[in-house]
C-alpha cells in the first residue's frame, strides 16, 4: 500500500512498485506517482500547490493553524516547512522557461499605452553561522552559533500604465542577496522585449532611485540599440524629499520653506530645464556648507540634482503619459520582502528565502495559477505496459 497526501488528508492506495531490467537493488518508480505528477514523496500536486501557497503568505505555523480553521491540509507544520519547499526548488530549477511562455500567453489590458521598469533593493535578514573561538567550547556553548545579519536583496517591477501614467497591471520579481543581479535583468528584459513585439507602439519608461548601481543595471539592459527611445527618470519623490530638506534651510519659517518646495515641485513638473534652474537658485544661495544635525541638506541637494539633472525630464515623461515616480517598485518592497522575509526573529538561508522570495513574486503579480499548472504539469510522466 502507499500513501497519498490529498486536500482533505492522507489517502492509503495499493500499488505496485517497479525497477529498471537490469538494476539489482536499484531504485523503485512508483507508477502511480508518475501519472500524477507526484510532488515528493506522494503529495499531490494540487495539495503541494495549496501548500506553497499557504507558506508564501506566512509562516508555516499560520500556515498549518489557517488550514485547520479551514477544514483542509490536515497536515503537521514540518509538512508545511517541507513541501512548500520541494515546489520552490522545481520552480527555481524551471522557471526561466516557464516564465517565458507566461510572458508569451500574457494578454496586454486595454488601454495600456507605456510600460516601465524599476529597480530597487531591501534588507533580508539572513543566518550566518559564526566560527567558533580558538579553544575548547564551554559546556553550555551552542553546538552551532548563529547570527542573524541583514543583506540586501534585489526588487523590480515591469508595469503597465494608461494614457495617464496609472498603473494597469505589474509583474512583481524579487531576488536574494548573492545571486546575480544579471539573472533578474534578463528576465526584465526579455518581458518587455515580448510586450513590445505585442504592442511595438508602447512607450518605455525606466524608474529608479538615485543608486548608480541600479542606473548601471537598467541603462545596460536596455539600450536604445534594442528598445529604440527610452525615458529614464529618478523617481520623483526622492528628488522632492532632497529639496524639501534644503527648503528647511532656506526658508525663513516653516510656511516660507513648504511653499519653496511646492514651487520647485511645480518648476520640475512643468519645464524641461528645471533641474538645472532650481541647482542654480540652490548655488546662488551661499548655503551650501551650513550644517544642521551634522548633515548639509543643501549641499546633498546640490549634489543629487549634479549627478541626475539630465534623468529629471518630468515635464517630458508627464506629456508623453508616463510615470514619474518608482511607487510600484517601493511598494513590491513592502509587500514582498517586508510583510513576509522581515517578520519578528526571522531569519533566511539562501535557498529557502529564494524559494519564498519566488513564489510570493509570483502570488503577487496574479501568475499563481498560470504558472504553477505549468510548473506542475512537467512532473507528470506518461506510463504504458510494455508489450508481451
Amino acid at each position: 500500500m502507499g500513501t497519498y497526501y490529498t486536500m482533505t488528508g492522507p489517502v492509503e492506495q495499493r500499488r505496485s512498485l517497479y525497477r529498471r531490467v537490469g538494476e539489482r537493488n536499484g531504485k523503485t518508480v512508483d507508477l502511480i506517482s508518475l501519472r500524477i505528477g507526484a510532488v515528493g514523496d506522494g503529495w499531490l500536486p494540487h495539495t503541494a500547490q495549496a501548500m506553497a501557497y499557504c507558506l508564501q503568505l506566512g509562516t508555516s505555523r499560520e500556515a498549518e493553524q489557517s488550514a485547520k480553521q479551514i477544514g483542509r491540509l490536515p497536515y503537521s507544520r514540518a509538512s508545511f516547512e517541507r513541501v512548500p519547499h520541494l515546489v520552490g526548488e522545481l520552480w527555481l530549477e524551471r522557471h526561466a522557461d516557464i516564465e517565458d511562455e507566461l510572458i508569451k500567453d500574457f494578454a496586454i489590458p486595454e488601454g495600456a499605452a507605456s510600460i516601465s521598469v524599476a529597480l530597487d533593493r531591501a534588507s533580508v535578514p539572513m543566518e550566518e553561522t559564526v566560527p567558533r573561538p580558538p579553544g575548547r567550547p564551554r559546556k553550555d556553548a551552542p553546538k552551532r552559533s548563529v547570527i542573524r545579519v541583514f543583506h540586501m536583496c534585489y526588487c523590480a517591477t515591469v508595469t503597465l500604465h494608461d494614457k495617464d501614467g496609472r498603473a494597469v497591471h505589474t509583474l512583481r520579481r524579487g531576488q536574494m542577496p548573492n545571486c546575480d543581479p544579471q539573472d533578474l535583468c534578463n528576465l526584465l528584459a526579455n518581458d518587455v522585449l515580448q510586450l513590445r513585439e505585442k504592442r511595438p507602439d508602447l512607450l518605455i519608461a525606466l524608474l529608479a532611485d538615485g543608486a548608480p548601481e541600479m542606473w548601471n543595471l537598467l541603462e545596460a539592459n536596455f539600450p536604445a540599440s534594442v528598445f529604440g527611445s527610452v525615458h529614464r527618470c529618478i523617481d520623483f519623490w526622492h528628488v522632492v524629499e532632497k529639496l524639501a530638506a534644503a527648503a528647511k534651510v532656506l526658508g525663513r519659517d516653516a510656511t516660507s520653506a513648504r511653499a519653496m518646495v511646492w514651487r520647485w515641485r511645480k518648476l520640475l513638473r512643468r519645464r524641461k530645464d528645471a533641474a538645472t534652474t532650481i541647482l542654480s537658485e540652490l548655488e546662488a544661495s551661499g548655503r551650501e556648507d551650513l550644517m544642521v544635525d551634522g548633515e548639509r541638506p543643501v549641499h546633498d541637494a546640490i549634489t543629487y540634482l549634479r549627478n541626475h539633472a539630465e534623468r529629471m525630464n518630468y515635464a517630458g515623461a508627464i506629456k508623453k503619459g508616463l510615470p514619474i515616480g518608482s511607487g510600484n517598485v517601493e511598494a513590491t518592497c513592502k509587500t514582498l520582502v517586508g510583510l513576509r522575509m522581515k517578520r519578528c526573529g526571522s531569519r533566511w538561508h539562501h535557498d529557502t528565502g529564494n524559494h519564498v522570495l519566488h513564489l510570493r513574486a509570483l502570488a503577487l503579480s496574479d501568475r499563481w495559477d498560470d504558472a504553477m499548472v505549468k510548473l506542475l504539469a512537467t512532473q507528470r510522466t506518461a506510463v504504458r505496459r510494455r508489450a508481451a
